[in-house]
Parts: C-alpha cells; sequence; structure tokens
C-alpha cells in the first residue's frame, strides 16, 4: 500500500487501544528506507558489540537472560555528543510515560472445541489432550504464540507448548490416570507415557519400580500399582514421589502402595521437643529411678 496509511487487524487495533498509544507507518519501500536508519543502525550496533563472533547457548531461556544483561551493560553507555549515560537519559523520559495498565493484554486468540473421543482437542490442525472427564464436552482454548491453554466453566484444566506442522500430538499422562484406573494395560505403550518420557518427565526410577512389581505379581498388577503411583503426583510434587519412590527400591519393598505410606510418613510432623511441650506435662517432678525394691527380690530368693 502507497504512502503511510494501512489497514490495521482487529487484534492490532485492541491492543493499541488498551495500551494507549498511536500507530505511525513509514513510507513503503526505498521511499521510506531512510525513516527507520535509526533504528536499524542500533540494532547493528547492538549485534557487532554483543553476538560477534556468535555466542552459543543451551536454551532459549538463557538467550533472553544474556541478552537482558547486555541490555542493563547498555544503559553505562555514554552516546556520542553526549554528556549523561543512556539510563540517566531513559530515567528522564519515563517522567513523561504513561503507566502501564493494570491488567496485561492478552495477546492470545480465542476458540472453542468439542473434546473428541480420545480425549483432545484438535486446534489449527494439531491435537491437544485434555483430562478424560471432558469428553464429550465443548472447552474453551486461549491460542497463544508459544502455549495452548484449555480451560472449562472457567478454570484452567490443560496447559501445552504450542505444536508447529500439522497432525502432531500432545498428550500428557496426568489426563488419562483415571481411564488408566479402569484399563492399566493400556499404560506402557500409550502416547502420553511416550512422550513423558521423552520431555524427561518420567524418573528412571519408574520403570525400576515398575519392573520390580512386575515379577512379584506379573504385568497387569504391575501397571495397576504404577497408575496408583502417578496418581499420587496429583497431590504432591514429582520430586516427592521420586524420592519415595527410590526409598521403596532401597528398601526392597517392591510395592506400589509402600510408595504411598513412605510419603505419608516424610510428610508426618516431627515429634514435639521436650521443652515445647504443654505445661501440664513437664511440671511435675518425677523420682529418679531406683533397683532397690529389685534387689531386695533377688536377696529373698537367694536365701530359700
Amino acid at each position: 500500500m502507497k504512502g503511510r496509511r494501512r489497514v490495521e487487524n482487529e487484534r492490532f487495533v485492541a491492543f493499541r487501544s488498551h495500551y494507549l498509544y498511536e500507530s505511525w507507518f513509514t513510507l513503503s519501500g526505498i521511499e521510506g528506507a531512510h525513516e527507520k536508519g535509526g533504528v536499524e543502525g542500533e540494532v547493528g550496533r547492538f549485534r557487532r558489540s554483543h553476538l560477534v563472533p556468535v555466542p552459543e547457548f543451551a536454551s532459549l531461556e538463557e538467550l533472553n537472560d544474556q541478552l537482558a544483561a547486555f541490555c542493563i551493560a547498555d544503559l553505562r553507555r555514554v552516546i556520542s555528543g553526549r554528556s549523561v549515560t543512556v539510563g540517566e537519559l531513559l530515567s528522564r523520559e519515563i517522567d513523561h510515560l504513561r503507566p502501564l495498565p493494570k491488567e496485561p493484554f492478552p495477546t492470545w486468540e480465542e476458540s472453542t472445541h468439542r473434546v473428541n473421543q480420545k480425549s483432545m482437542v484438535t486446534v489449527r490442525r494439531n491435537h491437544y489432550s485434555v483430562p478424560v472427564r471432558l469428553v464429550g464436552l465443548r472447552v474453551l482454548v486461549w491460542v497463544g504464540a508459544r502455549e495452548i491453554t484449555v480451560l472449562h466453566d472457567g478454570e484452567e484444566v490443560a496447559r501445552h507448548p504450542r505444536l508447529r506442522g500439522s497432525q502432531q500430538r500432545s498428550a500428557r499422562l496426568d489426563h488419562y490416570l483415571e481411564l488408566l484406573q479402569r484399563k492399566p494395560g493400556a499404560l506402557e505403550h500409550s502416547l502420553a507415557l511416550r512422550q513423558e518420557r521423552e520431555q524427561g518427565r518420567w524418573p528412571e526410577c519408574f520403570d525400576l519400580l515398575w519392573r520390580a512389581i512386575e515379577g512379584k505379581v506379573g504385568a497387569s498388577e504391575a501397571a495397576r500399582q504404577m497408575v496408583d503411583v502417578l496418581m499420587l503426583c496429583r497431590e504432591h510434587d514429582l520430586d516427592v514421589v521420586e524420592l519415595a519412590v527410590r526409598g521403596v527400591l532401597a528398601a526392597g519393598a517392591h510395592d506400589g502402595r509402600a510408595v504411598a505410606v513412605l510419603i505419608s510418613r516424610q510428610q508426618r510432623p516431627e515429634p514435639e521437643a521436650l521443652s515445647e511441650l504443654p505445661e501440664r506435662l513437664t511440671q511435675h517432678e518425677r523420682p529418679e529411678p531406683t533397683l532397690f525394691d529389685y534387689n531386695q527380690l533377688i536377696a529373698r530368693e537367694a536365701r530359700r
């Protein structure tokens, strides 16, 4: 489109209306190239200062943390021709800025979907699991840039990283536990279990316990007991359950029920110290124990 006029997307209009700012567009093509030269020049300076040679990071989070550190370091920079730092200039400008709204703008898109018989909703040609109790019902889905959030009756019931591509599936094992209680044999080869392993949410000790139980009581009962262990993760952190499973393995008590017992013992409050007992239990003086009566009895038996 020629000139500075644009047809703005409805979501973009809502976004700038929420934060109360005006949009201003450059000329298109070569005519407008000079209008944003300062911005592009600053991007180049930042890249040359901090990202040459190209660094390596283990994760996107680590990259973002490092970029934030670079930006903070740049606040101490003095621009050529200025007498104060970038940070000081920013402080002056902040005083003239409008405060942000109390509520952030919801950048996600909303849509409603029916849960299919596999306890999944199909969003943008990909499939995401929800709790099995919602099969056949309609749910609200927030489609974000990075996450898919599913709500029912105003409460969040599932959250998944957004899948790219088409016809991919994201399944959480917790969503199927009620079904697996009735059909425990489906656990071992389920998509949800495979993805839990791939994403590092299935501790190795769980498999060790599973095989140990299976050696004692058979595959069906072992799967049933492992489902019971997984149910414990709804009430306790995974780290707590994993620690209990390791304790059960160390003790040789190869039984899923032993995990629940060990967790309950771990969470039992410590006995009160004597100094913390109620006054009525500490105020009575007790005589020092003596063996006098016992010695008298021994002496009497010896005289007979």
